[in-house]
């Protein structure tokens, strides 16, 4: 036993040594990334921002916060940094939203890091430009509502459920019994009504003609130069490109950007990812 203590010593010891000092060694961390993401730019006043949209969408606040953080600090343009597969559709709408309000004010640019894809292409529709990684994956226009029917397990559990509703379509969605096809139909009309707005509004933002939607949507998923032919990027590039761009088109030629330190970023993406694994497992009706 004392061999194989020793033997795993370089793995176990760390280990241990976190759980005895975990708040020292929090704090020491803090301070290093107080001090790493510290330099001269932090003196100086930001003239762009850089925004994130990452993991699954389930919430737009974060997202609202950073652009009225940004336009506090009256910077002149604004970059929008996507890797995402999409997410719940409300948020997404209403991130989109706030991107077309900032459009009226300053330039946006976002730039496509891998995956620009549905909840998360929505939200960006509105910027001035997309620029899209020559690598990254774009499209996936397109809406569903997932739901299980857990029936079987629970007759086998032994588990029966007691329902008073008022309504024939209270229990649309439900995961306790298969769906009547009323239900099915009302749930296909929520769908189909959901995916024309989508449509509509990729249509609107990007100059394309709806009437041949079928021709960049129908949650079809196109790389960076495909998306680029259909309409539904400007350019590809790196984010160098996207950062030049956004400099040029914002007229700022000494750019000082305004961005969340590394540990901010760090501590927010695990938190948001954690969360988002977990809620889209149970939500229904996803641009994803």
């Amino acid at each position: 036993m004392e061999f194989i203590k020793k033997l795993l010593w370089p793995i176990w010891g760390p280990i241990v040594f976190i759980q005895n000092h975990f708040k020292a060694v929090l704090l020491v961390l803090i301070l290093f990334f107080i001090f790493y993401s510290s330099g001269d730019e932090a003196t100086k006043n930001p003239n762009l921002a850089k925004i994130y949209i990452t993991g699954p969408i389930i919430s737009a606040d974060k997202f609202l916060e950073e652009i009225k953080r940004a336009e506090d600090q009256k910077v002149k343009g604004m970059l929008v940094i996507v890797n995402s597969p999409g997410g719940a559709v409300g948020p997404s709408v209403e991130m989109s939203m706030a991107i077309k309000r900032l459009k009226a004010k300053m330039p946006v640019v976002v730039y496509a890091e891998d995956t620009i894809a549905s909840g998360s292409y929505y939200s960006s529709i509105w910027a001035n430009k997309i620029i899209a990684n020559p690598g990254s994956v774009v499209g996936s226009i397109g809406v569903i509502f997932e739901g299980m029917n857990v029936e079987p397990l629970m007759k086998k559990v032994g588990i029966e459920t007691q329902i008073v509703k008022a309504g024939e379509y209270k229990e649309m969605g439900t995961p306790t019994r298969k769906w009547t096809k009323t239900e099915r139909a009302g749930l296909e009309n929520v769908i189909n009504d959901t995916y024309a707005m989508f449509v509509e509004d990729v249509a609107n933002a990007r100059n394309l003609d709806v009437n041949r939607s079928n021709e960049y949507a129908n949650a079809q998923v196109f790389t960076a130069r495909e998306a680029k032919k259909r309409g539904l990027i400007d350019e590809t590039g790196s984010i160098k490109d996207a950062e030049e761009a956004l400099a040029k088109m914002a007229k700022v030629k000494d750019p000082v950007w305004m961005e969340k330190s590394k540990m901010e970023s760090f501590v927010e993406q695990l938190a948001s990812q954690t969360a988002a694994k977990i809620s889209l497992a149970f939500t229904g009706l996803k641009a994803y």
